[in-house]
């Protein structure tokens, strides 16, 4: 049996539409100035082009004063944004919103977005398997406009940051891109298409890990996170990319306590997240920013081939990963959950995950609490005995990659400080009660 939910996908290009009938396709050149062969010959666009580091040389740099500062500071570029807006691409006005801070422990933020899920008809999604093949007759990222692209993001030839405003685009070498995404959750909300030119299907790979990790170390800025979300944990469109945003205030899976699990010879440390309601581990640490991405791609990899849905934050710079297997999508098709949270209409990704909960009706706003937002979120975690099952297959992934890159020999739970025992360190999941 396929599972399935119907729900209404977000719209992130002006170019993004319903499946095509059969006798409505376009024959030829679309004349959008897209991204396709059809329109992108001779095309130029901007391009950051940023210096690969390590973590180490990160820290060095906020230390040190003697690194030439970059011609475009990152988070200035993502503000060229800000012409898209006044030329009209944008669904909305994010900045007109309404947002606030959940009293509480942990701090939820609520935003009011009655405009995000609009002018949109309910869609079947397949939520049993995340790995699909990509389907080019769908909606994909070589069918946005040109002018939706801020720039094209690639390593510097002479690993010195630099910004062109108009770089030839080679379409052998498949440019990865930034480009605005057009029903933003918050000001400067983008899309990182890694390779874009490809066509890869949303799975990650260790390469365009990486690259999300140097687009989040070259922000060097911990208030602004790259989000991913895998098929089947409410990725709609199967094109590989991340999502990221500027928010100025912590989210509260970043406050959620952590314990130790063990830390990897290479010096990434792996916790467990406690006292949330969404279960999940933080990865942290590692000698280089690459070892430190290699670990958790490879968790993502393994999670992907044993089609276990799930989302990611990075935060703190890459310094920082946050992985969550989550099972809503399927107790939704499954028909366990309740109707009062189904009438909330909100779809659980990394962004709600995290703590930032996107809420589509008035009153869902206006009574938003701690307690509602642990009651949705507690929905979307595994199981205690589920999580310690997807630890085990997590950790023995690890350990195979890592003895194939030489860098290590035996089963990393044997240094573990809690062994295989993992469920006893878990504290039970309950809404905290507000005084």
């Amino acid at each position: 049996m396929m599972l399935r939910i119907k729900r209404v996908p977000t719209i992130v290009s002006n170019f993004q539409k319903e499946e095509a009938d059969e006798d409505s396709r376009h024959a030829g050149g679309c004349g959008r100035n897209c991204l396709r062969s059809c329109c992108l010959p001779g095309a130029k666009l901007p391009m950051y082009a940023f210096k690969k580091m390590n973590k180490i040389e990160v820290e060095e740099k906020s230390a040190g004063s003697e690194n030439k500062q970059p011609p475009v500071p990152f988070l200035d570029s993502l503000l060229l944004g800000e012409d898209r807006m006044q030329r009209g691409l944008f669904r909305y006005d994010v900045t007109a919103c309404e947002t606030k801070v959940i009293r509480g422990l942990y701090g939820f933020i609520a935003q009011l977005n009655e405009g995000r899920h609009l002018k949109k008809r309910p869609t079947e999604f397949r939520v049993d398997k995340v790995l699909q093949p990509f389907d080019e007759n769908k909606f994909n990222f070589t069918k946005v406009g040109q002018e939706e692209v801020l720039f094209q993001f690639e390593p510097s030839m002479n690993n010195e940051v630099q910004f062109f405003p108009n770089a030839p685009v080679h379409i052998k070498n498949s440019p990865s891109v930034v480009a605005i995404n057009v029903s933003p959750i918050e000001y400067g909300h983008v899309l990182l298409i890694p390779r874009i030119l490809e066509c890869l299907p949303q799975r990650i790979d260790r390469d365009s890990f990486l690259l999300a990790l140097y687009m989040a170390a070259e922000a060097e800025n911990p208030y602004f996170r790259l989000g991913y979300n895998s098929l089947g944990a409410f990725a709609t469109i199967n094109h590989l990319h991340f999502q990221a945003y500027y928010l100025a205030v912590q989210f509260p899976i970043e406050r959620a306590p952590t314990r130790k699990i063990t830390t990897t010879s290479r010096g990434v440390k792996i916790c467990d997240i406690l006292n949330y309601p969404v279960r999940g581990l933080v990865f942290e640490g590692g000698n280089t920013l690459e070892e430190l991405s290699n670990v958790v791609s490879d968790s993502c990899i393994c999670l992907q081939e044993n089609n276990i849905p799930y989302n990611v934050l990075i935060a703190d710079s890459g310094k920082r990963i946050f992985v969550i297997p989550q099972c809503y999508a399927e107790k939704q098709a499954l028909g366990e959950v309740s109707s009062e949270l189904l009438d909330t209409q909100v779809n659980p990704a990394i962004w709600e995950i995290s703590g930032h909960m996107v809420l589509k009706r008035k009153e869902d706003y206006e009574e938003a609490s701690e307690e509602n937002a642990w009651r949705l979120l507690a929905e979307v975690s595994l199981s205690e005995e589920r999580l310690h099952e997807v630890k085990e297959l997590l950790f023995e992934a690890i350990s195979c990659s890592m003895e194939e890159d030489n860098g290590f020999t035996k089963n990393i739970l044997e240094d573990s400080d809690i062994g295989l025992n993992l469920s006893k360190m878990w504290t039970p999941l309950k809404a905290p009660t507000l005084l």
